[in-house]
């Protein structure tokens, strides 16, 4: 009996263990980030450009079309039953600037730059050639996962207000295309966007990057089997990254709503 429930929680045992080591990793690379010295400027520079070079085509496309399509056109349609198309602006708040904005930036992220963190991290760690860091002296966590976990923060961050500005374009798009006025759809949006909603957005992005950069740096630095290994460490940290996003989203929407009551009323 004692196996067979050994065997049973051995899923659940090892993921609170993961999750206690990424926990203990984000502690190490949030002092390593902050206490010099800081060799790490080159590195950072260059993973800022790479995950920018890679992503920004991919969230272009996608936010304008997860916004015309599911927030446009669909919720187009939905108003009309009620005769409140000129509403659209309102919704466009909460689903371009709160959600869509951030989720499709942090899925891109994910997608694009974090496996690739993951695979060259993994292909380190098969090498040995994080040990041999170690036993020279130098500290992987500071000069490896500290300029990927900033350069993410930073270009989620970033990326954020491009995917706002494009999403809000997608429900201009997707008003033009329904031969609408943009006058209602503008007058609904400007009331009900505040700056409390911009700054939301643009922090739940920023720390959606810190998640992705811990959970695939980890991924990466603990992966083994060969490639074979690091091919799973990647489709494990994808998983895992989208599991870690969506918690977070909620626990951070209900603390933004519950912490400013006033952005739950649509004007």
């Amino acid at each position: 009996m004692s196996s067979f429930a050994d065997r049973r929680l051995a899923p659940a045992k090892n993921a609170l263990e993961e999750v206690g080591d990424m926990m203990i990793l984000t502690g190490k690379t949030v002092v390593s980030a902050v206490r010099p010295p800081f060799p790490y400027g080159g590195e950072f520079i260059s993973q800022f450009l790479f995950a920018v070079r890679l992503c920004w085509f991919p969230l272009l496309i996608s936010t304008v079309a997860v916004s015309y399509g599911a927030a446009g056109i669909q919720a187009i349609n939905f108003l009309n039953i009620f005769g409140a198309p000129d509403r659209l602006g309102g919704f466009f708040v909460l689903a371009a600037i709160r959600e869509f904005a951030p989720f499709v930036t942090a899925i891109v992220l994910a997608g694009v730059a974090g496996t690739a963190i993951t695979a060259d991290l993994g292909a380190r760690k098969i090498r040995e050639e994080l040990d041999a860091l170690q036993v020279l002296g130098v500290d992987p966590v500071k000069n490896l996962v500290v300029p990927r976990f900033l350069a993410l923060m930073i270009v989620t961050g970033l990326f954020d207000v491009y995917a706002v500005i494009f999403g809000v374009f997608g429900g201009v798009l997707a008003t033009t295309t329904s031969g609408l006025e943009l006058g209602p759809f503008w007058a609904t949006f400007l009331t009900n966007a505040s700056v409390i909603d911009l700054w939301g957005s643009f922090v739940k992005c920023t720390l959606f990057g810190a998640i992705i950069a811990i959970v695939c740096c980890y991924k990466g630095m603990t992966a083994s089997g060969g490639a074979e290994g690091v091919g799973r460490a990647v489709n494990s940290a994808v998983v895992i990254t989208f599991i870690a996003v969506f918690s977070f989203n909620y626990v951070f929407t209900q603390t933004l709503l519950a912490t400013n009551p006033e952005i739950q009323v649509i004007r």
